[in-house]
């Protein structure tokens, strides 16, 4: 592949793509921190931050994760941000709503480490004392998110896209969830995809059509954010 992909973003454009957080705050606040510094130096005017989704579970602070990103999310520092969901945050959603009972999302996907970052302790009525000790605006941020965002010729989505359908035709369970028919597939998506969602644990995923950037920070302590601006492709990531 051509690297840096620099045919796919405009040369007023700067982003940065934030991989999955999984509740920990300790890490996206340090890589905040590393964003804001790397583009003091940078020219470009349309500055967007965009954040692939998975902000719960598994990790020990969901609740500050989204505190974090709720405070941050009007910051006057020249930054659009945009936030993406992700399968555990409509896992979490479905739970709240009393749309599932949520025991998979508790014993199988972290949700018991977002409970407790809640002070609400996993058993009978967890859904209801939920719903009454998360801020309104944690819960009014989740029913915000996107399921995708595209910014000049790249396409920013949680898990990926099912090769050959156009996107609004797309079910959200792919984007949400999708894994080995988008992962194996070499087919141009008329995108350079950015997504998270399946770990690399060597490092970001790059391929000719997508560039996976969820290095497993709740086991790794490596949150990754993919830079891109016309002529240069990097990674930053937490120490």
């Amino acid at each position: 592949m051509t690297w840096p992909p620099a045919a796919h973003i405009d040369p007023d454009t700067l982003v940065y793509a934030v991989g999955d957080v999984h509740g920990r705050s300790d890490l996206l606040l340090r890589l905040h921190r590393m964003i804001l510094e790397d583009a003091e130096s940078r020219t470009q005017r349309r500055r967007y931050i965009v954040f692939l989704g998975d902000y719960l579970d598994r990790g020990p602070d969901s609740a500050g994760v989204i505190d974090f990103l709720t405070r941050t999310a009007g910051a006057d520092d020249g930054f659009e941000r945009i936030f993406l969901m992700g399968n555990h945050d409509a896992c979490a959603i479905d739970f709240l709503e009393g749309r599932d009972d949520g025991l998979w999302w508790i014993n199988r996907l972290g949700g018991a480490q977002t409970l407790l970052s809640y002070n609400v302790a996993p058993g009978t009525g967890t859904g209801r004392q939920l719903r009454h000790a998360m801020p309104e605006h944690h819960r009014a941020f989740l029913h915000s998110l996107k399921l995708h965002q595209v910014i000049d010729g790249v396409l920013f989505v949680h898990a990926g896209i099912r090769p050959g359908v156009a996107l609004h035709d797309q079910d959200p369970e792919d984007l949400l969830w999708i894994r080995e028919e988008f992962l194996d597939s070499p087919v141009d998506h008329g995108w350079l995809v950015v997504h998270g969602h399946t770990i690399s644990w060597d490092g970001p995923d790059i391929r000719a059509n997508r560039i996976g950037i969820d290095t497993g920070a709740v086991i790794t302590d490596v949150l990754t954010a993919l830079v891109l601006s016309r002529g240069d492709a990097r990674f930053l990531r937490t120490p």
